[in-house]
């Protein structure tokens, strides 16, 4: 492959090597791209089983995945952001989260939990699962009996001490007995409440009923497809009633952005504000209500991989991003931005000691245009220089400013009537790639679920010369002021807070 060539993907499919220039992507690549009415889950099992299409996730579909410490990062900023906004606090030591999952991205609830300071109890049918996150020390304790678990939660919330607790067991069979300790003794164990089991596929594994063991469902799902579907839509219903109940007595419950509340209302769960016929939720999309705060200020998921390989390069990036992150605090910024890149300074200075990586020495925090621009100048010069031993690719995850249109999370907090439009993702991603993008791609599906979502990505390689200097600016200029920009005649709901900054940004591109 030559820097005059660019190589094709459909789907996971290469469809070759094609002529091209320099300045072009040196790949393309598209996952799930069907035709609007045929974007359904039985279509994708047929597609996908003839082999002529793949569910590209996120970051995992453009070659950007690095491993659960960006749903890490992610999740820490969704809890310390919930406990201020919920409970009206910045210390959560004492307060209890109650969530399901710890697999390849619901696994690091338990890390993020903990980093917060507060007590996390995540439930998980898996015992390789769960014994995973155990050895890896992400998950501290776990228990197999649900009495032990309601004596372990209230022994935490006394000692106000963070700690993880894995209960090997069906979320379900936790909020139920949450339900019947408050109606026993009047104790609400439970503060904030979320579920990250993979409801974007709920038939096929992503989610397994209360009825039946993980074992049993494993059997049932293949062999009488439609009998474990009932059990998974009765087990929705019992799990969201017994939610309701605990949010009823001052708890407070968002949705994951991983479909819980979609798949829970076409399972027939009181989900919905009114009646069913009612296309809102009665609970918030973390997006929605957390995370679009900090979107609207055009914060989101930078992050970097090292090529080198080599952790001393990654330890010299983490002191960059301190310095430039400490700069900017030193300069004037209206308080909303001074609190995130607070939020995101004291991160980066704890993330070597967190033990967050995996394979690829990458980082990942949250920034807005100007931290993202200046942080990958500054590894484009240390690359010149040779403080770095090799180059640094700066991508994102999708799930950003303004990477993804998905009106049940990103977009979920869309008022002007656009939120099912995809105009917004894929212009980000043609924009990106005559910008400077080494690479860009486009995805059906991602989080919510294939046709639920349209979402895009790129990679930067920064080699030290001063054209990837160049790319770098003109590219990353774009692929924030797309998001924040559209923010505006969108509607976002978090939008009028932030126009001042909105217009900064703009300005600057």
């Amino acid at each position: 492959m030559t820097s005059e060539q660019t190589l094709v993907m459909y789907s996971g499919h290469p469809l070759g090597l094609f002529p091209s220039t320099p300045d072009a992507p040196r790949a393309i690549i598209t996952n799930g791209m069907v035709i609007p009415n045929y974007s359904s889950h039985e279509m994708y099992e047929r597609l996908f089983a003839l082999g002529v299409t793949m569910y590209g996730q996120m970051t995992a579909g453009s070659y950007c995945y690095i491993g659960p410490q960006g749903i890490v990062h992610g999740t820490t900023l969704t809890i310390m952001n919930a406990g201020r906004k919920y409970l009206g606090q910045e210390d959560l030591s004492g307060k209890v989260l109650v969530t399901s999952g710890l697999g390849g991205m619901s696994g690091a609830q338990a890390k993020a939990a903990v980093i917060c300071g507060c007590v996390g109890v995540i439930a998980e049918v898996s015992a390789d699962a769960l014994e995973k996150r155990f050895v890896q020390g992400w998950l501290m304790e776990k228990v197999t009996d649900l009495d032990q678990l309601v004596a372990r939660i209230r022994k935490a919330r006394r000692d106000r001490r963070p700690v993880s607790i894995g209960y090997h067991g069906n979320v379900v069979d936790v909020w139920e007995k949450l339900v019947d300790e408050m109606d026993r003794t009047g104790d609400l164990l439970v503060d904030l409440g979320t579920d990250q089991t993979s409801c974007h596929n709920p038939f096929l594994g992503g989610y397994y009923p209360v009825q039946l063991s993980y074992e049993e469902s494993r059997i049932l799902m293949h062999s009488n497809s439609e009998q474990f579907r009932e059990f998974v839509r009765i087990s929705l219903r019992r799990q969201v009633a017994a939610i309701n109940r605990l949010s009823g007595a001052g708890m407070s419950f968002w949705d994951y952005g991983n479909a819980f509340l979609l798949e829970a209302g076409r399972a027939g769960a009181d989900v919905f504000k009114g009646d069913s016929a009612s296309s809102e939720f009665r609970f918030p999309s973390y997006v929605q209500d957390i995370m679009g705060d900090i979107f609207s200020l055009g914060f989101g998921p930078f992050r970097w991989v090292c090529t080198s390989g080599e952790e001393k390069d990654l330890v010299e990036t983490d002191r960059i991003a301190t310095e430039i992150f400490e700069s900017v605090l030193k300069n004037e910024v209206p308080p909303p931005v001074e609190q995130q890149y607070n939020d995101n300074l004291r991160w980066i200075k704890e993330a070597g000691s967190h033990q967050l990586v995996v394979g690829s020495q990458a980082r990942i925090l949250y920034s807005d245009q100007r931290g993202r621009i200046q942080l990958a100048l500054a590894f484009n010069k240390a690359v010149s220089s040779g403080t770095l031993r090799g180059p640094v690719v700066v991508s994102r995850d999708h799930h950003d400013v303004s990477g993804t249109d998905s009106p049940f999370r990103e977009t979920s907090n869309v008022y002007d009537g656009s939120a099912f439009c995809a105009d917004m993702a894929v212009q980000n991603v043609i924009g990106d790639s005559f910008r400077g993008a080494t690479w860009v791609a486009l995805h059906n599906g991602g989080g919510v679920g294939w046709g639920e979502v349209i979402n895009g990505g790129f990679g930067l390689v920064l080699d030290g010369s001063e054209d990837a200097g160049r790319r770098a600016k003109q590219m990353l200029a774009w692929d924030v002021s797309n998001g924040v920009r559209t923010a505006d005649p969108r509607c976002f709901r978090f939008f009028h807070r932030y126009r001042n900054n909105v217009g900064q940004t703009l300005w600057a591109s």
